[in-house]
């Protein structure tokens, strides 16, 4: 983010705008909204602004911009159709250390306004930082559509029970997961269909049956695919959305992790060749551990967590502590980067079969079946690869696989940082290496890897350079 985004109460302070046309009043009507008191000053007013100052809901100065008019403004919004003037108040406001906005020029702001929704007293503001303030309206478009105006007064019924509800419950996770239950229940069909007394009767109904017992804990074991957060299933992100504290490994993308609870606990159990942060033994014992604190625990990990995620370890433990779990699939490695690479793992005139690899196993030996990945007419992924890649081709080729079988190595498939190295089996550990990559890598050897020339549809800005 290059902007922190806040909610600012401006309720009864002075605002002060420069300009007395349109894009003025739209910016005043603004302000007005979240209770400011608006001076604005300016030559000459529009009909619209003249008949708020005539209702006296704005002050009015008929004046040119002088710095000293900013000395008391909370805050001010430059909104003339002059450029020397927008900057004389943008340097004014910035010398007093007084937050400003200049319209349409974000390089002269130390803050934007947003394109809002009002539910009040739930408020969305969404921003494009200045760069395109046509596309904020569409996603708030969008978002209009699809958050009814009933939304405002389930917060406000919300926040009748407040002290209520912290009053039963001496733990913050135990009200959260009251307000979970609430509302994914009944309540908010009734305030939908204008039942707001029965709603505010449901709610108490439902407070009074509650007891502050210990919360019961439960672990999500979630695959969090590949790297592309779109690749998410829905369940998946529903169960990010409402852990109380998150494991998570090194394969899981940073744009993936943006999705996870903002104020769940995160807890890095990430490994990387010979570099364990934590032992696989430990990190089993830690979802039982937090699971039996009555936590709600997402065990967030890359690609799959059954296809060489270990997660059959991991639930064994859970199972062993009697810690209730559930398991959400997600999109392995092969699936995504050999889609996002061009690559059809299986092809009726190339491959019949595929055939998944790890490329260390414990120990970090790499005694692989090289047999049984040498047989012709199928396609080998090997996941975790890159290091032992050398060995692991002069081995099939060894086997009697062809030097110039087709061969490829995507790093970072289906983000926007991914690359690809094709070649042939007895040439890709020499290009892979003048290439620098690096892991996260893919390897997939096969025929099919030919036909990446015709049905490459992905190129992301990493691999166009």
């Amino acid at each position: 983010m290059q902007a922190l985004p806040i909610f600012f109460n401006i309720a009864q302070r002075p605002c002060i705008v420069i300009g007395g046309g349109d894009v003025a009043t739209r910016k005043v009507i603004m302000l007005r909204k979240a209770q400011g008191q608006v001076t604005v000053i300016s030559p000459e007013l529009c009909d619209e602004l003249r008949e708020m100052h005539a209702q006296g809901e704005i002050d009015y100065v008929p004046a040119e911009f002088h710095a000293e008019q900013l000395t008391s403004a909370c805050l001010v919004i430059a909104a003339t159709d002059d450029e020397a003037v927008n900057e004389a108040v943008s340097v004014a406001a910035k010398r007093l250390n007084i937050p400003v906005n200049v319209v349409d020029a974000p390089a002269l702001c130390t803050f934007t306004m947003g394109s809002v929704i009002d539910r009040s007293p739930v408020v969305i503001a969404i921003s494009s930082e200045g760069n395109a303030p046509v596309l904020a309206r569409h996603i708030r478009s969008k978002i209009e559509t699809m958050l009814p105006a009933a939304y405002g007064r389930i917060a406000a019924i919300a926040g009748e029970f407040r002290d209520q509800v912290k009053a039963k419950f001496s733990n913050l996770p135990a009200r959260r997961r009251f307000w979970e239950d609430v509302l994914n229940g009944p309540l908010v069909e009734r305030v939908l269909s204008g039942q707001e007394q029965a709603a505010r009767e449901l709610l108490a109904e439902l407070l009074s049956q509650q007891q502050d017992a210990p919360t019961r804990g439960e672990v999500y074991l979630v695959g969090g695919g590949p790297g592309d957060p779109d690749l998410l299933t829905f369940r998946a992100l529903r169960l990010m959305q409402q852990c109380d504290v998150c494991v998570y490994d090194k394969l899981v993308s940073k744009e993936v992790m943006e999705l996870v609870r903002r104020d769940a606990e995160l807890v890095y159990v990430g490994k990387s060749r010979d570099q364990h942060t934590l032992p696989q033994e430990e990190i089993n014992a830690l979802l039982a551990k937090l699971a039996l604190e009555g936590k709600r625990v997402l065990r967030l990990k890359g690609g799959d967590p059954f296809i060489f995620g270990r997660g059959g370890e991991e639930i064994e433990t859970l199972m062993q502590h009697c810690v209730p779990f559930q398991v959400v699939p997600g999109i392995t490695a092969a699936n995504g980067v050999s889609s996002y690479a061009g690559i059809p793992l299986t092809h009726r005139d190339y491959a019949q079969a595929c055939l998944f690899i790890t490329g260390h196993l414990k120990e970090g030996t790499i005694d692989l079946d090289w047999q049984a990945m040498a047989r012709p007419k199928q396609t080998v992924v090997i996941y975790m690869g890159l290091v032992g890649l050398e060995q692991i081709c002069s081995k099939l080729i060894a086997q009697g696989v062809s030097p110039e079988m087709p061969a490829a190595v995507i790093q970072q498939g289906t983000t926007q940082k991914q690359r690809v190295v094709e070649s042939t089996l007895q040439h890709l550990a020499a290009d892979v290496a003048a290439a620098g990559l690096k892991p996260p890598s893919l390897t997939i050897i096969g025929e099919v890897v030919k036909l990446r020339s015709r049905l490459n549809w992905f190129t992301p800005p990493e691999e166009m350079n």
